[in-house]
């Protein structure tokens, strides 16, 4: 995967104060109806650059580190890489991506807690030093083939959210001092510890146990003569301004009773989809549809719909099996939107989307009210920047889709004016005037 951020022929829009990203999508859909319909993201990298400023903001005293398996978009890495973010990477192909942007490994933490033998060696090899841990087994893969490793006890919390990985992963205070015997055995360097509390609970309760608990293996660690000097509070933060305000009203307090500045420990987190979620929108292509009786009970909202109506199925071009992963394992959080205008008393149809690959696992939308579409009519999803821009399945050729990068002169200057800058980024620039809403051949054609 090396050369990945040097191969990509991208380029970022740098929007003129008459160009909004409506109109970037309407050039690109317009384009996209010449030349094949195919599905697309439009990548507002201005939206980063808020959501870092609001980061550093309310949450001044932990270090982000993004979680590249949310979107390791070529633009979206070089971006968070020019705002000195550190980068928290869960395979090879991960921190090589992170590694070509000139990353320093000290900012490179290697978090998957399954590990193959051969990627340890892999962050051995790179000098990416700090990794989690959370078993026996774990520790010993880790110390044969990662002579240098420093790690982080992965803990586990009580998070009553319903969130099955912390069900998986983490381990126990008392097995804590058994890994601690055996890293002293091993001869592996441990300095710090990590938990993980999932975006759908954020109780006070919750981060209380996990941060005592923390503070437990810091003295613990203290018996057995470890030096620790990093506390990782995890991820599960969501692009909400308001969720991210609660959690340092929690979590500060908190952290000024068991892990005060003073104590020199550094407070890091892995932000992933609270930086990219808002930033991407997708545009799909209806390329199919059908239509049936209303047969069946429908959802309260969409009870205004006759019995006597069709109910109407539309087939997109992409779906599980590429920019709606995600879709598989939680619900999808956002509404589609029509691109094309119609009227506000225009009647509207009890409706479900699908994707192209007739599984029935491919179900993208259960039940919505749409306008009647026609094939060839394209939808808008946005909040779709996390969980859809990583590896790409291969069925039926489903490819990668182009990725559209744009940015406000506003948010640009706000980015010099706080002084992050990479040489490298500012090459990628290029001046999208207001003609570009008037002149559709003025084409935004770049893609990532």
């Amino acid at each position: 995967m090396k050369g990945f951020l040097e191969d990509a022929n991208y380029s970022i829009g740098l929007l003129d104060e008459g160009v909004n990203l409506r109109d970037v999508i309407d050039n690109c859909i317009y384009e996209h109806t010449l030349t094949g319909k195919n599905t697309f993201f439009v990548g507002d990298l201005g939206k980063l650059i808020k959501q870092h400023i609001h980061w550093q903001n309310a949450m001044a005293r932990m270090k982000p580190f993004y979680n590249v398996k949310c979107n390791s978009a070529p633009g979206v890495l070089e971006i968070l890489a020019a705002l000195g973010t550190g980068f928290a990477c869960s395979s090879k192909t991960e921190m090589a991506l992170v590694q070509d942007l000139g990353i320093s490994s000290k900012n490179i933490i290697f978090t998957n807690p399954c590990k193959q033998a051969s990627q340890i060696k892999y962050a051995a090899k790179i000098g990416v030093n700090l990794l989690s841990c959370d078993s026996e087994l774990e520790l010993k893969k880790i110390a044969r083939n990662h002579p240098n490793a420093k790690l982080l006890l992965h803990i586990a919390t009580e998070d009553n959210g319903g969130e099955e990985m912390n069900m998986k992963f983490g381990t126990t205070l008392k097995n804590c001092r058994h890994l601690m015997e055996c890293a002293k055995e091993l001869n592996v360097q441990i300095v710090g510890v990590k938990f993980h509390v999932s975006n759908s609970c954020k109780e006070p309760q919750v981060y209380k146990h996990a941060i005592s608990d923390a503070r437990c293996v810091f003295d613990m660690a203290e018996e057995f003569g470890f030096t620790m000097n990093m506390l990782n509070i995890g991820g599960g933060f969501t692009d909400y301004e308001h969720d991210l305000e609660e959690v340092n009203h929690i979590v500060t307090p908190l952290l000024d009773i068991y892990f005060p500045e003073e104590s020199g420990i550094n407070v890091i987190a892995e932000p992933g989809c609270y930086y990219v979620s808002s930033a991407f929108t997708l545009a799909v292509n209806v390329i199919a549809k059908k239509a049936a009786q209303c047969d069946q009970h429908l959802p309260s909202e969409m009870e205004q719909t006759k019995r006597d109506e069709p109910v109407f199925m539309y087939y997109m071009n992409d779906g599980v099996y590429g920019s709606f992963a995600s879709k598989l394992s939680e619900d999808l959080h956002t509404i589609p939107e029509v691109h094309k205008k119609y009227k506000e008393d225009e009647p509207l149809f009890a409706s479900s989307l699908w994707g192209p690959s007739c599984d029935e696992l491919d179900q993208i939308v259960e039940n919505c009210l749409l306008p009647e579409l026609n094939i060839g009519d394209w939808l808008l999803f946005d909040n779709m920047g996390s969980g859809t821009l990583g590896e790409q399945s291969t069925f039926n050729d489903i490819q990668r889709p182009p990725v559209y990068y744009i940015m406000s002169f506003s948010d640009w200057c706000e980015m010099q004016d706080a002084g992050f800058t990479s040489d490298t980024l500012m090459k990628n620039f290029f001046f999208v005037p207001s003609c570009i809403q008037l002149s559709p051949e003025d084409s935004f054609s770049i893609a990532a």
